[in-house]
């Protein structure tokens, strides 16, 4: 088995701001196409804000002067979540995507330690969620042990790994963001196609 999940989140925590921020966005981009599903199978939202607020982080990553208003597109994100009383598992699933590219973009107004680990969890808790509804079990035990070994968690975990590698050994930004995108596959395994 790979390292630790405790052994991976002491790596993410010794990532610099940079480089946490270089995490969050790949790991974040990989969640969109669940957004997006929601949003043409429920005509809601706004997929091309969600776009516009991931291309403003990679700018400000690519372009060091960058003069991005992040407060305001903070507000753009809090604008898009589905309604709260929406609880389909595509609500929540869209919902995890903004509480990251928010966690990310809060990460970026100002120092929050714990923003890589919190984007990590939530893409993880994600794809537990879609082993729980498509094969879940009553008894705990059995659910956790089918989370650990289903091939859905451990593309996550290897797709994890494969960015922070990238982040560690300072990839190109490109890279990364080609990494992210994952072919146009989500963390659950969907696609828009």
């Amino acid at each position: 088995m790979a390292e630790t999940q405790a052994g991976f989140n002491a790596r993410l925590r010794k990532l610099d701001r940079r480089q946490g921020i270089a995490f969050m966005a790949a790991v974040s981009e990989r969640m969109v196409p669940n957004y997006v599903l929601y949003a043409h199978v429920n005509a809601a939202g706004d997929p091309a804000m969600l776009y516009n607020v991931i291309d403003l982080v990679w700018e400000s990553l690519n372009v060091k002067a960058a003069k991005i208003d992040f407060d305001k597109q903070a507000d753009k994100l809090a604008a898009i979540e589905p309604p709260a009383e929406d609880d389909s598992f595509g609500a929540r699933r869209a919902t995890e995507t903004i509480m990251a590219v928010t966690t990310l973009v809060d990460a970026l107004r100002a120092e929050a330690p714990e923003a890589t680990l919190e984007v990590s969890r939530v893409s993880r808790n994600g794809v537990r969620a879609m082993i729980e509804m498509s094969e879940g079990s009553e008894d705990a035990e059995q659910l956790d042990a089918l989370c650990r070994e289903h091939p859905l968690m451990q593309d996550e975990h290897d797709f994890q790994d494969a960015v922070l590698e990238a982040v560690e050994n300072g990839e190109a930004l490109r890279d990364l963001r080609t990494l992210g995108r994952n072919g146009g596959i989500s963390n659950l395994g969907l696609t828009l196609d």
